[in-house]
């Protein structure tokens, strides 16, 4: 398959040093819920339920948006970016400081950033994942809000899995269950991505 935007150029600097979600059997059960969670392609627009709640939302945006604007110079993209994170977190029922954590430990905020392993985009998910509750299109993981969409389903299906055990969702989440590193990693990156109240969606 031929990678887009020349991403076959990239050099050894530009490859994710994350590891990988490892395939494991699923029930039909689980495998059906997971298909239909990122099936929707709805626009992500946040929708609010009163005044304060919006305003938490723009307060959160403006205060992410600084502490992005290194990585991503461009407001346009940076706030599209951030809106589809805010949305795809909490449609997945996840803290999004926790999502942003994980992207910046996984990818460093690269759109088309490819591990050793093949993992792929900001959430560097494996293309395996594509073929079993996707159309199998690994391609589409380079779009943000598929790669959000899809890394936020399947960091949910972990936490579900681990019942709760955070440390242990990370770890199953990068391939490395049980192992320190990595979950030390994204729960120190996460601390720079706390933000006061966060908004809540309706």
């Amino acid at each position: 398959m031929s990678l887009p935007g020349g991403l076959g150029l990239l050099s050894i600097s530009e490859q994710a040093q994350a590891g990988a979600q490892i395939e494991e059997p699923l029930a039909d059960s689980v495998r059906t819920a997971l298909s239909s969670a990122i099936a929707n392609h709805a626009p992500p627009i946040p929708e609010f339920a009163d005044t304060e709640s919006r305003l938490a939302y723009l307060r959160w945006l403006g205060a992410m948006s600084e502490r992005l604007k290194k990585k991503k110079p461009e407001w346009q993209i940076r706030k599209e970016f951030l809106q589809s994170v805010w949305y795809e977190s909490k449609r997945a029922g996840l803290d999004t400081a926790l999502v942003l954590g994980l992207i910046q430990v996984e990818s460093n905020f690269r759109k088309f950033a490819v591990s050793n392993a093949g993992a792929r985009g900001y959430m560097q998910v494996m293309p395996f994942w594509t073929r079993v509750i996707g159309d199998g299109d690994a391609g589409k993981l380079f779009h943000m809000q598929t790669n959000l969409r899809f890394g936020c389903v399947i960091l949910r299906h972990y936490l579900d899995r681990e019942r709760g055990d955070l440390f242990m969702t990370l770890g199953r989440y990068n391939g490395s269950r049980g192992k320190a590193p990595y979950p030390n990693a994204v729960l120190g990156a996460k601390r720079q991505w706390e933000h006061g109240a966060e908004a809540r969606q309706s």
